[in-house]
């Protein structure tokens, strides 16, 4: 029996209360489709992706999950019928809610711009007029000036009230994503300056939410603070939910800005915090991370953040050195204070990017094979911390990370895990945790709140990289449980799930030219179970005739003509999905 930190055990099971245990036991889910409102045809509203995971602290059956989801935008046919757009001012911003512990999964439908409707005849090559109708993406954004541009981020909290942040006010939901303005380019018609800012919103009532009402939800606040040459990327957001902490209910997003997007070559890519104390409703912003971008400072992206139960805030993130394929390091910053004063950034893992074929086309790093999806951020951190949510009181502060690592080589790619009982000053060494055959593409990790249990998720493909494009490819989602020692130290890795396999070929970039998996995974974990949702392509079919057109890209045949999806491509085709599952603790 594992060890268990500040709580002493008598149990008397009577057969009532085992027979309990067993119905409890087979409520939950191991591989289910969380992306329930999405089609399985046509391409692009059959494709979801990155998607991440929150679990309310004080209510752990309740969870919502976000994806990039492309539900409401135009068909292939609407148009050109070899191009598959997105539809302007269209958001993708998906949302799903889970009452039962990640058993089943509801997506609401709200009205907002939509272009679903612009399904086009073949040949006929309509124009499709974007209008008001029903959503499945976040509402509010087209009301407001703006579009939801994807890169999810989820969050529970406690509510604010008129004496401050307590679980008795009730909990709430952030949502945050990439924003772009929804006006015709002109400066009068931007809601704010720069090509992609952040936005979050916010709902206190997820039940309302999940049921399709619109106005259970707050309207977006811009949370980055723009100039016409800023283009946030890759955010997460987390809220203080330990009430043992004095900044309880504090809010932090965590990006990487790239502020020079439209002009110059200096390219300065700093890791910025804006910060939240009243709610969501105003920010404040800080740098946390060196600048700029070059062979003696490299360059970061890929951050993520977490508090412990005393306040403490973590943000770790990506730091590469300058190269492709490049060697570089997990980078961590820490505040003691709410965020108001930050440490000195600094390396404190050996982390490899594993990007060693960069695609002609694209150029962007690969991993499956030419013409694959891309690999950029594989080696991004993904942390968390035992921190005792809701209360506090039984915090361990333990952190794990993973990430994805190439040091092994093309083909022996490995997701790695490493943790720290001392507040980040002290690693455990890096280690391997994917199954052999696996070639680890991302990752993610979740701790119980008591520092007790440990659920990774991560993607893999179990092909080797393909110089071809008519050759199979495989990728598959894998969940491992791991127990937690007394002092801390991780126990083995042992397999909870492994998805049905699924061709990443029959995925898709909307321009077609190559396939889309998108950059994350994710997994959360309460004292009892944990859940994780992955990107997943069973459902996608191969499509011969643009695996033949995607191959002429790269060696300049020019006698294989683009296949319009529709007409030339299975019906399935980018069909891919968000499956997830949940865990009970196998050794409570």
């Amino acid at each position: 029996m594992k060890i268990l930190q500040a709580r002493s055990i008598a149990i008397a099971l009577t057969v009532g209360s085992a027979l309990l245990g067993v119905i409890r036991l087979t409520a939950f889910n191991p591989d289910t489709e969380v992306t329930v409102g999405s089609p399985s045809t046509p391409f692009s509203q059959n494709k979801q992706n990155e998607p991440a995971i929150a679990v309310d602290a004080n209510h752990p059956a309740i969870l919502a999950a976000g994806a990039n989801d492309e539900i409401d935008l135009e068909a292939c046919n609407a148009g050109d019928d070899t191009t598959c757009p997105f539809s302007p001012g269209v958001g993708v911003s998906g949302i799903y809610f889970s009452f039962d512990s990640g058993t089943t999964w509801t997506q609401p439908t709200y009205t907002g711009w939509t272009a679903r409707h612009c399904a086009g005849v073949a040949g006929a090559d309509p124009d499709c007029v974007p209008q008001v109708g029903p959503i499945g993406t976040l509402p509010w954004y087209y009301e407001n000036g703006l579009v939801s541009d994807g890169d999810p981020a989820v969050a529970f909290g406690p509510r604010p009230g008129p004496n401050g942040f307590s679980w008795a006010n009730g909990s709430r939901l952030y949502y945050a994503n990439l924003t772009a303005n929804f006006g015709d380019g002109r400066e009068e018609e931007e809601a704010f300056k720069g090509d992609e800012a952040l936005a979050v919103s916010r709902t206190d009532n997820v039940r309302a939410a999940a049921a399709g009402d619109k106005n259970a939800w707050m309207p977006p606040v811009i949370v980055s603070k723009q100039n016409a040459t800023l283009f946030e990327d890759k955010e997460q957001i987390w809220a203080d939910n330990a009430a043992s902490s004095p900044f309880f209910g504090n809010v932090y997003v965590c990006s990487a800005a790239f502020r020079s997007f439209s002009r110059g070559n200096a390219s300065p890519v700093p890791i910025l915090i804006a910060i939240s104390t009243d709610g969501g409703d105003t920010w404040a912003t800080k740098q946390v991370s060196e600048a700029a971008t070059n062979f003696q400072q490299g360059s970061r992206s890929g951050c993520t953040i977490r508090t412990d139960s005393n306040g403490a805030v973590y943000v770790f993130y990506a730091h590469f050195q300058a190269g492709t394929p490049g060697h570089g390091a997990q980078a961590m910053v820490k505040s003691d204070d709410g965020g108001r004063s930050w440490k000195r950034a600094g390396d404190v893992l050996d982390a490899n990017d594993a990007c060693f074929n960069v695609d002609p086309v694209i150029g962007r790093c690969v991993m499956d094979g030419i013409a694959g999806a891309r690999a950029d951020l594989v080696a991004a951190p993904s942390v968390d911390i035992a921190n005792g949510a809701p209360t506090g009181s039984d915090a361990t502060n333990e952190i794990v990370l993973t990430w994805a690592d190439g040091r092994l080589g093309v083909n022996n790619e490995k997701v790695m895990v490493s943790n720290s009982t001392d507040g980040g000053t002290t690693w455990s060494p890096t280690q391997p945790v994917s199954t052999p055959g696996d070639r680890g593409y991302y990752s993610a990790v979740a701790i119980s709140p008591h520092g007790t249990d440990a659920y990774l998720v991560y993607n893999a493909f179990t092909t080797p990289y393909r110089s071809t494009t008519a050759d199979p490819r495989a990728l598959v989602g894998v969940v491992l449980h791991a127990d937690i020692a007394s002092n801390g130290a991780l126990g083995a890795w042992t397999p909870l799930h492994r998805s049905a396999p699924g061709d990443p070929r029959g995925s898709s970039q909307n321009d077609l030219t190559a396939e889309f998996l998108g950059d994350y995974v994710y997994a959360v974990a309460t004292r009892t179970f944990g859940v994780a949702v992955w990107n997943d392509a069973r459902n996608a079919a191969d499509c011969p005739a643009m695996d033949a057109w995607r191959l002429a890209l790269r060696t300049g045949a020019t006698n294989v003509p683009k296949p319009a999806p529709q007409q030339q491509c299975p019906a399935s085709f980018g069909n891919t999905d968000i499956f997830g599952g949940s865990y009970p603790d196998p050794t409570p």
